[in-house]
């Protein structure tokens, strides 16, 4: 008897793993969501630059209460806004090389991000159900598709 085995046939595609442009296209797909984060995650930064620096420059922008803000005076809310913004700016641009310390820190950020939302969700309740929509898409496509991002990116 011959110690040749024939190859295994059965109905097509059966058991088979997905072709190459198959493969193709959904390695493109989970980058894409990376590639999402990324993004997301760099406008949200240059939006907290951006308020932090009118905190800061433009002191009549903002309209106070005699009571003041929730923790900070203005100039401490915009230094933190400036440095959270910096942050999430680099941590963006990180994803986008697939640096491991960059998926740990968007997902604090979004995080952060989305409890932050709720307490101004009775003053802008849409604008407030967007952004913690985006901050939960952008931590499942970092939780979920990260990992592919450290090979197939670039």
């Amino acid at each position: 008897m011959s110690e040749h085995t024939q190859p295994r046939t059965g109905a097509p595609g059966a058991g088979a793993p997905p072709s190459p442009p198959d493969r193709a296209v959904a390695r493109s797909r989970r980058v894409g969501w990376i590639w999402f984060a990324g993004v997301i995650t760099v406008l949200a930064g240059l939006f907290n630059v951006v308020e932090g620096l009118v905190a800061l420059f433009a002191r009549d922008y903002y309209v106070l209460s005699p009571v003041g803000l929730l923790v900070f005076d203005l100039t401490g809310w915009g230094w933190l806004h400036l440095i959270v913004g910096i942050l999430a700016v680099l941590t963006g641009l990180a994803l986008f090389t697939g640096a491991q310390w960059a998926r740990v820190v968007a997902v604090a950020l979004a995080g952060f991000n989305a409890l932050a939302q709720l307490t101004f969700l009775s003053a802008y309740p849409v604008w407030g159900v967007v952004v913690i929509a985006l901050d939960v898409l952008v931590i499942w496509a970092v939780v979920v598709h990260g990992d592919e991002a450290t090979y197939e990116i670039w």
